[in-house]
Parts: structure tokens; sequence; C-alpha cells
């Protein structure tokens, strides 16, 4: 078997061309035979046109495209597919981590508002834990680690620190802002989100 039919490097759009989902080339194939999806021919100048499966498996392979070997020779892997139906951008929440905490406090102490370099904050529980506090969105917040040490298992207010905004739950955003390029596919760019 090739390894390449079964890692997530093909970014899949719904018809408005939004980045929606990542699947794998085996997944893409099945989608495409199926006529539920065609597949970007992206040309080095950007250009874009989609391909049905009757025509995507007899395109020539270039040189920087990957491709499987099958009974017909070598398939070219797509990289991006366009849904033939489907038009919404689904939506969800970041999960209840430290990056998603992080990025919901915009990497800014939530007690000093300081920019932070990462070695340089972690997550305080706002109501500690050996007090009944639990690790909830609405209870956890970015923070300076010095400040975070000195505060140790003490409300804010018994050591005159103010939260600058009251922690919750981020809002639900669409899925292109979840959807990382883990394997750096270069045709993806067109339609990722820039990660500040």
């Amino acid at each position: 078997m090739n390894d390449v039919l079964y890692k997530s490097t093909v970014l899949v759009l719904n018809r408005n061309w939004q980045a929606i989902d990542v699947k794998t080339p085996a997944h893409a194939f099945c989608m495409m035979a199926n006529g539920n999806a065609t597949a970007l021919d992206i040309l080095c100048a950007g250009d874009m046109r989609p391909v049905k499966w009757l025509e995507w498996i007899v395109l020539p392979v270039r040189e920087e495209d990957y491709a499987v070997k099958t009974v017909r020779g070598l398939v070219r892997v797509p990289t991006v597919l366009v849904l033939a139906r489907y038009s919404k951008v689904p939506k969800r929440r970041p999960k209840l981590s430290a990056k998603g905490i992080w990025e919901r406090d915009g990497g800014r102490c939530q007690y000093t508002g300081r920019k932070l370099a990462p070695n340089e904050g972690n997550i305080d529980h706002v109501l500690p834990r050996s007090r009944g506090g639990v690790t909830s969105w609405e209870n956890c917040v970015l923070a300076d680690k010095r400040v975070n040490s000195c505060k140790g298992n003490r409300l804010p207010e018994e050591i005159g620190l103010k939260l600058k905004k009251r922690p919750q739950m981020p809002r639900e955003l669409p899925v292109t802002y979840f959807i990382r390029n883990a394997y750096n596919v270069a045709d993806w760019e067109h339609f990722l989100v820039p990660i500040d």
C-alpha cells in the first residue's frame, strides 16, 4: 500500500470554494468517482480549473505531483477538491486546551495585559482548583508565569489583581479557521485563513 493514500493531504472546499475539511487521497478518489466532488487542477501561475474523475485519471503527472500506481498507470493525487452540492461552512468552537486559551486571550496576560512569549505564560485557574475551581473556559485565563506564581492558590482580589476581562467560552467560528496545513501543501494557501 502507498502511504500517500492515507495521509490527510487533500483540502476539501464547499461548492463556493471555501475550505471546510481535510481528507485522505483514498477518500478523495472515492468522492470524485461517485460524482460528489471534482479535483482542482492548479497550475503554477495560480490558474485553477475543476476536473471530473474521468478526465482526472488521464491527466499527465507533473514532476511536482504525488501519484499512485494503478492498473491504468500513474494517477495524480489531488490536493484540493470542490464538493458538487454542499455549500455550507460548518462552525465549531476551539477545544478547551492551553492552546485554545492562548488563542482566546490573544497571547496576553489577563492580569497585566502584556503580550507574552510562549515561554512566559501559563494557564491560571481564577478560582484555584484547591478551592473548588474547575477547568473551564469561564475559570481559566492566560497569565504571566511570575504573576501566576505569586497568585498561587488565592483569588485575584486577595492579592490585588484584577482581570482585564471576564473569561468566557469563545464563540463558534467557521471550521476554515481551524484547518492547518500540516503537510505544507502549497496549493492550500489559496484557500486557508492566514495565521497571525
